[in-house]
């Protein structure tokens, strides 16, 4: 939402989506849209590989990578999107990587402790660039910058009404109903996946995802828990909210963001069993939130990109 338009004051922008589980509408036009490779969430806190792997087929990505027309650009800059990555590395052509995935994975920013073979092999092949940068919570080196937030989020007004933000896409609603009325002196608003229809059930309240509505609710909360994503984490350390994370299982970028947030000072939890409640209830009493940086600069960071890699011919 923000790079896209950094992009277009600089050159001509044709703007490819893969991936069939986006919640959100560009504001801007798409032209190709592809089904690609995407991961799809389970109910019980983790992505479900049997339907990711079924969701899928091999023909389909084949013949997608083979037919997008990347010969006609000076320039591809890659999100972590595997049709355009692998159409490139195919075709011998230059792709930079633009992804918080290719700061995650550097050498440099923080791993878990746990070896997951088929997550780092996942990370290493989903979508190669030729050259990565990246962003991540802290720089950890000149090639990953902070977090892009979106000027909808720099621009809101934060206050503290008391309730608790929570998204966590992994958990069906009837599983975190269960596990957050645990807690019945905390107002919870909880972003579904799962439910078209909004419902209030005791003390917690849950509606669809709707961007408009997430981000004012963030700005007016108590705290936010969410899974070990990327931007709503980004988000609430920028909005200067606690937040407590559940990285989703079988998900490896999630455990590398959980990795830097614990080393941030975020806490982390595994789950929602009862045996963390007194974790939760830690953190639901505690006031501490973590200062960070997040300078606007995305500008900058897209002429960096610009005046090193696009021809001097297409500038």
């Amino acid at each position: 939402m923000d790079v896209v338009p950094c992009l277009q004051k600089r050159a001509e922008v044709d703007v490819l989506v893969s991936g069939i589980q986006a919640d959100l509408a560009l504001p801007f036009e798409v032209k190709y849209r592809m089904h690609g490779l995407s991961f799809i969430f389970g109910k019980k806190g983790g992505v479900d590989l049997w339907k990711t792997f079924m969701s899928s087929t091999v023909r389909r990505l084949v013949h997608e990578v083979n037919t997008v027309p990347i010969e006609q650009y000076d320039l591809v800059i890659n999100d972590f999107e595997p049709i355009t990555a692998w159409a490139c590395n195919t075709r011998e052509k230059l792709c930079i990587g633009l992804s918080h995935q290719a700061a995650a994975t550097d050498a440099q920013a923080p791993k878990p402790k746990e070896q997951d073979m088929l997550g780092k092999f996942i990370m290493r092949y989903y979508a190669p660039a030729t050259l990565n940068y990246g962003f991540h919570f802290k720089r950890y080196n000149d090639r990953i910058f902070t977090p892009v937030i979106r000027q909808q989020v720099r621009q809101l007004e934060v206050s503290d009404q008391g309730h608790y933000t929570v998204y966590l896409p992994a958990y069906d609603d009837a599983r975190l109903l269960k596990q957050l009325m645990r807690f019945p002196d905390i107002r919870w608003e909880v972003f579904s996946k799962h439910n078209r229809t909004p419902f209030e059930l005791r003390n917690v309240r849950v509606q669809p995802i709707a961007n408009e509505r997430f981000i004012q609710s963030m700005a007016a909360s108590s705290g936010v828990l969410c899974g070990a994503g990327f931007e709503t984490p980004a988000e609430a350390l920028f909005l200067r909210k606690k937040l407590l994370v559940v990285p989703m299982k079988n998900q490896y970028e999630q455990h590398l963001n959980a990795a830097a947030l614990e080393e941030l000072g975020v806490p982390v939890i595994k789950n929602l069993k009862s045996k963390n409640d007194l974790a939760i209830e830690s953190w639901l009493n505690s006031k501490r939130t973590i200062a960070v940086d997040y300078p606007d600069c995305t500008q900058d960071i897209i002429d960096r990109l610009l005046d090193t890699h696009l021809p001097k011919a297409a500038r």
